[in-house]
C-alpha cells in the first residue's frame, strides 16, 4: 500500500500545501492560500498607522493555511488520510510572535488587538535596525565569539533584535509575553499541542549554537538588565533537530485538516533551507539560490569557517553531519515588482494585453532585444537593504547611467543584472574566505518561469546553472522531512540522505554562461563593485543620511 506525505510551505504572502507519494515522489496534488491579511507594512486592520520599515502578520492566517490547503490536497489526490504518515512545515524566518504561556498570540487578546507589537513581525521587520546595530557593537565591545559565526554581524531580522524593540518601545506586550516564538514553532505547537523550538531556526536566527549554547546571561544584561534571563524567560534551551519528530497531530487538528490525529508532525525548518534536499543537494560545494521576493543562498560544507558578511553557518543547519551555510539578497522579486507597479507606462500594459502576455513576459521579451551593457545603466540592488555581505538593512537603491532616451525595459534589465551582481558578490566572498562553490543550483518561483533572469545569472556568475524541478520547492522539501519524521518503519526514511536522494530532484535543462555575455558582464561588474564598496562600506552614506532625513521629516 503506497504511502504519502505532505509539505507545508508558508511563504511572505502565502502558504502552499504539496501532497506526495514517499516512494515515487510522484506530486498528487497542491494547494495555495495568499493570506488574507498579507503584509501589513503600512496599517493594522484597526487603521493605526505603522512606522517606516515595519512588517507584520496575523498569525490567524497561518491556521487557515492548515485548515484549507491540507483538507483540499486530501480531497484533489483522493488519498486516505490513513496513508498519509507525516506532515512537514517550513516556515520565513525570522518570524517571530509573543503569545502567552498557552499558546495564545496576543495579538487575538481584546487588550492588544491595536497594539503593533503584538502581533506577528515578519521577517523582513526592519524597523529594529537600531537594536541589531547596538547588539552587534555590544558584541564587538565585549568580544562575543559567537558574533564571528554570524559573518560579524546580526541584522534587524533576527529574533533579539525584535524582542528588544518590544521591550524598549511596549514594555506590557513585553511582560506580557511567556513565549517569544518563531512561527515555524507556532504553528507545530498548535498541531500537536506542545511547544518545541527546532534548530534550524536557532541556530541561524537565535544566536544559538550546537556546541555552545545561547550566549551567557552577562551579555544579555550588556544590553538590557531586564533582558538578563531572556532565553530562560521568553525563549527555550531544548533545542530538537532536523530530520526528527516534533510531535503528532492532535484531535482538535486532525478534525480541522482530516488528517489522522497521530499523524507524525517534523520539527519544522527555515523555508530557503528546505530547498536544498528538494533538489537532491547532500555534498559541500554547490550552492543553492531560492529566488522569488528575496533570494537565500545555501551552501554545505565539510569544516565550520567564518566567512564575514554571511547570515551564519550552523552545524547539521540542514542535513546532519554538514555545516550549512547561509547568505541572502532581500529584494530581488519584490524589486521587479516594485517597477511594475510604479514606473511603467500605460502603453506597455496596453501592448501586452494586444500580445496576450501579462506585463512580465512583455517586459522580458523587450529585454531580449538588449545586449549586455547596451542600455548604459548599473543598479544597485538594496530596495530594501542588504543582507549578504553589508548586513545594513538602511541601505537604499542606486540607479546610474539614465539619460532622455532610457527606456522602461532598460531599467528592468538593469535591476535583474543588479540581483545576479549581488549573488556574485557573495559567491567570490565565500570563495575568498575557503569555503568552496563548484556548482550551482536554483530553486523558486523566478527559477521555474523567468528564462531571461536565469540565463543573465548563468553570465553573470559564470556558472551553469541547474533548476529545481518542482514548482512548490518549498512544499516538497518540507514533504521530505515529513517522511523522516514518520520514519522507514511505516513507510518513510530514517536517512535525510536517503530521502534526499530519492525524491530531490531537477529539470534536464541547465543554463549555460554565453562566453562573450560573460566578458561584457565582467566589465560591468566591476563598475557594480566600485559603488557597492562606495555607498555600503561608509565611503559615502548619503543613503542613511537621506533616510535619516525622512525620518524626522
Amino acid at each position: 500500500m503506497a504511502k504519502y506525505t505532505i509539505g507545508i510551505d508558508y511563504g511572505t504572502l502565502a502558504g502552499r500545501a504539496l501532497l506526495i507519494n514517499v516512494d515515487t515522489g510522484e506530486e498528487l496534488a497542491t494547494s495555495v492560500l495568499e493570506y488574507p491579511h498579507a503584509v501589513m507594512d503600512e496599517q493594522l486592520p484597526s487603521g493605526r498607522k505603522l512606522g517606516s520599515d515595519w512588517a507584520l502578520q496575523d498569525p490567524q492566517d497561518y491556521i487557515d493555511v492548515l485548515t484549507f490547503t491540507i483538507p483540499e490536497v486530501i480531497k484533489k489526490s483522493g488519498v486516505d488520510p490513513e496513508d498519509i504518515i507525516g506532515l512537514g512545515i517550513d516556515f520565513t524566518a525570522c518570524t517571530v510572535l509573543p503569545t502567552l504561556a498557552d499558546g495564545t498570540p496576543l495579538c487575538f487578546l481584546d487588550k492588544y488587538k491595536d497594539e503593533p507589537h503584538a502581533y506577528v513581525k515578519l521577517w523582513k521587520h526592519h524597523a529594529a535596525q537600531d537594536h541589531a546595530n547596538r547588539i552587534n557593537r555590544i558584541a564587538k565591545e565585549t568580544n562575543q565569539e559567537w558574533l564571528d559565526y554570524y559573518g560579524g554581524k546580526i541584522s534587524s531580522e533576527w529574533a533579539i533584535p525584535k524582542l528588544w524593540q518590544i521591550l524598549e518601545e511596549a514594555p506590557g506586550v513585553y511582560a506580557d509575553a511567556d513565549r517569544f516564538i518563531e512561527a515555524a514553532d507556532w504553528i507545530v505547537w498548535q498541531l500537536c499541542g506542545k511547544e518545541i523550538r527546532n534548530s534550524c531556526c536557532a541556530g541561524y536566527k537565535g544566536m544559538w549554537n550546537k556546541a555552545k549554547g545561547f550566549p551567557s546571561k552577562e551579555f544579555f544584561k550588556a544590553l538590557d538588565p531586564r533582558m538578563e534571563n531572556v532565553i530562560d524567560e521568553k525563549f527555550s534551551r531544548e533545542i530538537l533537530p532536523l530530520g526528527t519528530k516534533a510531535g503528532e497531530v492532535n484531535g482538535k487538528f486532525a478534525e480541522l485538516t482530516g488528517l489522522k490525529e497521530g499523524t507524525a508532525v517534523a520539527v519544522p525548518i527555515i523555508d530557503a533551507h528546505v530547498f536544498v534536499p528538494a533538489v537532491g543537494i547532500t555534498k559541500p560545494g554547490s550552492m543553492l539560490a531560492i529566488m522569488g521576493t528575496s533570494t537565500c543562498h545555501m551552501l554545505l560544507g565539510e569544516s565550520e569557517i567564518k566567512v564575514p558578511g554571511i547570515s551564519g553557518v550552523v552545524a547539521d543547519g540542514i542535513l546532519p553531519g554538514l555545516y550549512a551555510y547561509e547568505a541572502g539578497q532581500c529584494c530581488v522579486g519584490d524589486h521587479f515588482q516594485w517597477f511594475i507597479d510604479n514606473c511603467l507606462p500605460k502603453s506597455y500594459f496596453d501592448e501586452a494585453q494586444r500580445l496576450g502576455m501579462n506585463i512580465h513576459q512583455y517586459l522580458r521579451l523587450k529585454c531580449m532585444k538588449k545586449a549586455p551593457g547596451e542600455s548604459g545603466l548599473i543598479a544597485l540592488d538594496w530596495w530594501n537593504g542588504n543582507r549578504s555581505i553589508l548586513v545594513d538593512a538602511d541601505l537604499t537603491g542606486v540607479i546610474v547611467g539614465m539619460t532622455l532616451n532610457t527606456r522602461p525595459e532598460d531599467i528592468y534589465r538593469a535591476l535583474i543584472e543588479a540581483t545576479a551582481f549581488g549573488t556574485r558578490v557573495i559567491i567570490e566572498n565565500f570563495r575568498n574566505n575557503g569555503v568552496d562553490i563548484d556548482a550551482f543550483y536554483a530553486a523558486g518561483g523566478i527559477s521555474q518561469k523567468d528564462e531571461l533572469t536565469m540565463q543573465i545569472y548563468a553570465d553573470v556568475i559564470n556558472m551553469p546553472i541547474k533548476i529545481a524541478d518542482c514548482k512548490e520547492g518549498g512544499a516538497l522539501g518540507s514533504a521530505i522531512y515529513g517522511s523522516c519524521a514518520a520514519g522507514k518503519e511505516i513507510g518513510g526514511y530514517d536517512s535525510l540522505y536517503e530521502a534526499a536522494e530519492k525524491l530531490g530532484k531537477v529539470k534536464d535543462k541547465v543554463y549555460t554562461p554565453d562566453p562573450e555575455h560573460v566578458a561584457v558582464y565582467n566589465k560591468l561588474y566591476e563598475e557594480y563593485k566600485i559603488l557597492h564598496d562606495y555607498f555600503g562600506t561608509g565611503w559615502n552614506d548619503v543613503m542613511k543620511r537621506l533616510k535619516k532625513l525622512k525620518n524626522e521629516v
